[in-house]
């Protein structure tokens, strides 16, 4: 039974949330904060579609990076206040699936894919809908313990925000090098259905949060994320298509990587469950 001096206001956010009483406590900054940012990058996303609808190309791409910017941050935020909630998980999945499955899907139906209507729209289609069964298959995979991919520090498939950033490569090229040719449909339909692919698909792919470099190259690597910001403040398109074409070299690095692990972990196995049917026959 409630206790009578604390009752609950409304339903629970998540599993931790405290009851509020009627004269204290209050909502907490570090509560909000996090879905705050979620919800702006949400918004940042879908102003790119009121962009590219007036014809703002630059600004319709400009704020889906944003978006990925802000969605890159939330989750840190979240685990940095000690502020993760269910509630907040469930509405950065809704937000990655609008700013980064249908914002880049209509803008880049508006600036080519309309050409050819029908066959464009399917392709735009292909890729909100890859992005948001990729989205549903995380979540579903969020209680489950066994998960190949991710405990040997891979992600499965490409990540939504990536995918976004690389579904717009041809934009990249033709803001910089003004290249008319690369905003045929025949080039940007079939290239934005390959990335719908490697979104749903089960390749391993590279984790930031497993990149460990070594601490002999912390000057260095310092001095490459600066001269990489100065390199976006200065040539930000083609900053933005070297970084896609370098992602793209390195994933058969990562599915090389990730079937050697996955070897040595079979031989791991293998070994214990020799050991292990030994030591059952000697008993």
């Amino acid at each position: 039974m409630n206790d009578p001096q604390s009752p609950r206001m409304g339903p629970k956010a998540d599993e931790n949330e405290q009851p509020i009483g009627r004269h204290g406590g209050g909502l907490r900054l570090r509560s909000v904060l996090p879905n705050a940012i979620t919800a702006a990058a949400l918004c940042s996303g879908l102003t790119g579609i009121r962009f590219a609808i007036s014809g703002d190309w630059r600004e319709a791409v400009l704020a889906v990076v944003l978006a990925g910017v802000l969605d890159g941050m939330d989750g840190r935020v979240a685990r940095l206040l000690k502020a993760q909630s269910r509630f907040g998980a469930e509405l950065d999945s809704l937000a990655d699936s609008l700013s980064f499955g249908m914002a880049p899907a209509i803008i880049l139906y508006l600036w080519s894919l309309q050409a050819v209507p029908n066959l464009g729209w399917f392709a735009s289609l292909a890729f909100a809908v890859a992005c948001a069964l990729r989205l549903a298959r995380f979540n579903a995979q969020i209680d489950v313990d066994d998960q190949p991919h991710k405990s040997a520090g891979f992600l499965t498939g490409i990540p939504a925000p990536v995918g976004a950033g690389l579904a717009f490569l041809p934009i990249y090229f033709w803001l910089a090098a003004g290249w008319d040719w690369i905003r045929e449909p025949w080039i940007v339909g079939p290239w934005m259905t390959m990335i719908a692919f490697f979104m749903i698909s089960n390749i391993a792919t590279l984790s930031w949060m497993s990149i460990r470099p070594r601490r002999n190259v912390r000057l260095e690597l310092i001095l490459f994320i600066g001269m990489l910001f100065a390199a976006l403040l200065v040539e930000p398109w083609w900053t933005l298509a070297v970084l896609c074409v370098g992602y793209l070299a390195v994933m058969p690095y990562a599915w090389l990587k990730y079937a050697r692990v996955k070897r040595q972990v079979s031989t791991v196995q293998a070994s214990r469950s020799a050991l292990h049917s030994g030591n059952s026959t000697e008993e």
